[in-house]
């Protein structure tokens, strides 16, 4: 069970305004490497809107001295590797990473993902699947929501909890067994993964 965790804040509503990214690696069930860095968004995606910056704190100032995405791109598939992704509502994280780095004329990157959210839905019954009940759930309490590590330790302990639960040794079986289709971003991993499972694979 090894795969890399990974959350986003935005500075505003738009999915190419990514401020803030938590990165957490897990090798054979265990977190190894964490790493939380500010990113300055691109322009002209880089206004802050008061709304989020009351969700995750981050601003303006925050981030005026920060690298930009075309720096953290390279630092994500660096720390990433051949893992796949997890995050919690993987359509959203998945969606910062390509339109910043269309933003920036960057190529999107290749990675299989898997949403941890989904995975919940069809692990635990809960009255709420927002991260923070499922990680409850998972036996993940109390932490800084809307921190982007934080989130991102959270969804990996979904993930290892779900996968304990379901008795599956990697994603792939984890996927199989809940019934959540796995995703693809990026050209190669988009069409690899078309070609193996068809269309109706991709998220």
């Amino acid at each position: 069970m090894s795969f890399t965790a990974i959350d986003f804040e935005t500075a505003n509503p738009s999915a190419a305004s990514a401020c803030s990214i938590g990165l957490v690696k897990v090798v054979d069930g265990a977190v190894v490497e964490r790493e939380h860095r500010l990113i300055r968004p691109p322009f002209p995606h880089g206004e802050f809107s008061p709304w989020n910056i009351r969700i995750h704190g981050i601003t303006p100032d925050r981030v005026a001295d920060a690298d930009g995405w075309e720096v953290h791109l390279p630092f994500l598939r660096e720390f990433a590797g051949d893992d796949w992704l997890v995050a919690h509502n993987a359509g959203f994280d998945m969606g910062v990473i390509r339109a910043t780095s269309e933003a920036l004329a960057l190529p999107v990157p290749d990675f299989r993902y898997l949403c941890s959210l989904q995975v919940a839905r069809r692990t635990y019954h809960l009255d709420s699947y927002r991260l923070t009940a499922a990680a409850a759930a998972a036996g993940f309490e109390d932490f800084a929501h809307h921190d982007a590590l934080a989130d991102a330790e959270a969804c990996a302990a979904i993930v290892v909890h779900a996968a304990k639960r379901h008795e599956a040794p990697d994603l792939e079986r984890l996927a199989h067994v809940t019934r959540v289709r796995v995703g693809a971003i990026g050209p190669e991993a988009t069409r690899e993964r078309s070609s193996q499972h068809g269309p109706m694979a991709l998220q």
